[in-house]
């Protein structure tokens, strides 16, 4: 499965769960958003303001701004005052009756007066201040990270000049932009984009289609979603984790479609560490991802603690004599003996005397020797696996029925490989087969 593959289910995935409020979108955001962002850019809305603003497009709208809002668009009115005693601007001679005659008609001190001005409040120019002000607020949330250099802050925004100060010298200093009044919470209305995007100075034509771009973006339209996700400003230097993102929406719409009319798939709160939780049946199938499984009691630690020294290898003696060093050495810290960081989908399902669970490693490799690898891993997890430090598995079925366990790769054309019932101890499933296959393995843990 290639990456526009990957990007074009994973769009359809978002728009199904995620725009719909059945999935967490702090857990997409994390997976998806630039490492240390996690802090500030954790929901839906802000990801795609940070997306937005690393637009080239919009970084080119930012660099021509200064020579551009000299030509700003104005509307010129008249406007009238009333004075007493003097005379500013040009008379309005029957206005000046009117008003004389209304107050006092022996007052012949009063006057009004129309002088010309400009309007800077048109449609345009709130579409414009509008755009202006989003990119302004969301540079602002990321000062912080400008200050640490990332490469992104580089490559965009501070190349060959340092375009986050111009755009605070126009939004706080431009005295055209000054004088447009801060829009409504609903503006700019369609009405105001349309009548920007057929204006003849490019400046608002402009605007307006950046605007429209972003709010198709937060409404969360395929294509949209699709370049958001496709950015690589946004998504990992590799693709690991979009598959599994895939792999992770995939046992979703698994379970969903197995189960009855019953089957309801509900809002995790942000502060859980579950990814999502499925009530079917008098059961709970709970799916968690990453390293939160060790916050729910399950954790993959080794075995090396708990033997006698004699019964050691002297692999398994370098690792718990490295653990004791490393505890004496530091005295304000811990260590824990473990297979690794258990960056995989665990998938629970919680009954009432027992919980079952299903293990998933994903390595986005076509490579023998990485899928090798991933094997071992899956089956070192499933060896180690521990419910609240207790093993859940014994040493006469240490890596489950054999369903417990599944390494998901891609795809491997070149290569003659086993069916699903002819594999021993864990499940391999290529990408292209995890929407059909994952349910075979999925009744073998719930039934």
């Amino acid at each position: 499965m290639d990456r526009d593959a990957l990007l074009e289910q994973l769009s359809e995935d978002i728009l199904a769960y995620v725009m719909h409020g059945s999935f967490p979108e702090r857990h997409l955001v994390q997976e998806i958003a630039p490492d240390g962002f996690a802090d500030r850019f954790d929901d839906y809305e802000t990801l795609v303001r940070l997306h937005f603003v690393l637009k080239p497009a919009v970084v080119d709208f930012v660099e021509r701004l200064p020579k551009r809002l000299r030509s700003i668009k104005t509307q010129t009115e008249n406007v009238s005052t009333t004075t007493r005693g003097a005379v500013e601007g040009r008379i309005d001679w029957a206005g000046t009756v009117r008003e004389r005659y209304a107050r006092n008609p022996r007052d012949r001190s009063l006057f009004v007066c129309e002088n010309r001005t400009e309007n800077y409040d048109i449609d345009e120019n709130v579409v414009l201040k509008r755009l202006l002000a989003l990119v302004h607020e969301t540079l602002q949330d990321c000062q912080p990270y400008f200050e640490r250099e990332y490469d992104w802050v580089t490559e965009r925004w501070k190349e060959s000049t340092d375009l986050v100060e111009t755009m605070r010298e126009v939004v706080e200093r431009n005295v055209h932009v000054r004088r447009i009044r801060r829009p409504e919470v609903y503006e700019p209305t369609d009405r105001m984009l349309q009548t920007a995007a057929q204006s003849r100075s490019e400046i608002y034509r402009e605007a307006a289609a950046l605007i429209e771009e972003y709010q198709r973006t937060l409404a969360g339209e395929p294509e949209a979603i699709t370049n958001l996700l496709a950015d690589t400003a946004i998504t990992p230097d590799d693709d690991e984790t979009l598959f599994e993102l895939f792999v992770l929406f995939r046992y979703i719409a698994a379970v969903e479609r197995m189960t009855d009319e019953n089957f309801e798939l509900q809002t995790i709160t942000s502060g859980s560490q579950e990814v999502a939780r499925l009530s079917t049946n008098g059961d709970d199938i709970v799916l968690y991802h990453d390293n939160s499984a060790r916050d729910r009691g399950v954790s993959f630690e080794s075995d090396v603690s708990e033997k006698p020294s004699k019964a050691l290898s002297r692999t398994e003696r370098i690792e718990r004599e490295a653990r004791a060093v490393a505890d004496s050495y530091f005295r304000n810290r811990t260590f824990r003996s473990a297979t690794g960081r258990p960056d995989v989908i665990v998938l629970e399902v919680q009954s009432e005397n027992s919980n079952e669970y299903l293990i998933t490693e994903v390595k986005h490799s076509k490579r023998p020797e990485t899928i090798q690898r991933g094997i071992s891993e899956t089956l070192e997890y499933l060896a180690f696996l521990r419910q609240n430090g207790t093993l859940v598995h014994d040493d006469e079925s240490m890596f489950g029925n054999g369903s417990n366990g599944v390494l998901v790769v891609q795809d491997l054309p070149d290569d003659e490989t086993a069916p699903i019932d002819e594999q021993r101890s864990i499940k391999i499933l290529q990408a292209s087969e995890v929407d059909q296959k994952i349910e075979y393995i999925l009744r073998e843990i719930l039934d």
